[in-house]
């Protein structure tokens, strides 16, 4: 059986959805995470579309990191803030 997907053309520009792999950046308190998941993105404007299971996994993390649960968080750096 076919999956049906909730948009066919983007909502934003009505372009055409391909489904990719991307990179995510999810910012929690002062922690940030990068996550790699699906999504539909538009080959015109570059809207990206997620699963509402994405979502519900961006929302898990970003609450991990604003309470500072990140034991099982690969670290791959430090982050800095720069004032000009």
């Amino acid at each position: 059986m076919k999956q049906t997907k909730p948009f066919e053309k983007c909502p934003v520009c009505s372009g055409e959805l391909e489904e990719k792999e991307v990179e995510k950046l999810l910012r929690g308190g002062v922690h940030t995470a990068i996550i790699k998941v699906r999504a539909e993105v538009c080959l015109h404007c570059g809207e990206r579309l997620y699963s509402q299971e994405t979502v519900r996994l961006f929302e898990q993390i970003r609450k991990k990191l604003e309470r500072k649960e990140v034991a099982n968080f690969q670290p791959i750096g430090q982050s800095f803030q720069v004032t000009a």
